[in-house]
């Protein structure tokens, strides 16, 4: 997962293919109307840490969707939150103003596998040792 310090977020980008989601986007809308076609960046908001609707809309664009480019997490992106953004199919977020990126990237470390399937992943610990 690339993590973005608030002050190093990237000028001059090509906005041109990326697409910003509000939470309360309806994603089939969206699908249905070729929205999601050509798009190579989705941002996906978190105006509040406590708000997981992003989470949801992730996890549907990479499974229900089939969308293979960036989902970047934007807003109020906290250190604690970024392993479930990961499993749940972000590629890249913005950290909150003040957060540390070092210490962002050394919560990749603390975690080396997870019993659950994730996006990443589907298939369960066991299933994927039994392989």
């Amino acid at each position: 997962m690339k993590i973005i310090s608030a002050n190093a977020v990237p000028t001059g980008e090509n906005a041109e293919n990326v697409l910003q989601i509000a939470n309360d986007a309806d994603l089939a809308a969206l699908h249905a109307s070729g929205a999601l076609q050509g798009v190579e960046r989705i941002e996906l908001q978190f105006p509040k840490f406590t708000d997981g609707r992003a989470y949801s809309q992730a996890l549907l664009l990479r499974r229900r969707y089939q969308f293979a480019g960036d989902i970047r997490a934007t807003g109020d992106v906290l250190i604690d939150q970024l392993v479930h953004m990961h499993r749940s199919g972000f590629s890249s977020a913005v950290l909150a103003g003040g957060v540390d990126a070092s210490a962002a990237e050394r919560q990749f470390a603390r975690f080396a596998a997870f019993y659950q399937g994730d996006v990443n992943e589907p298939r369960p610990l066991f299933a994927r040792e039994a392989a």
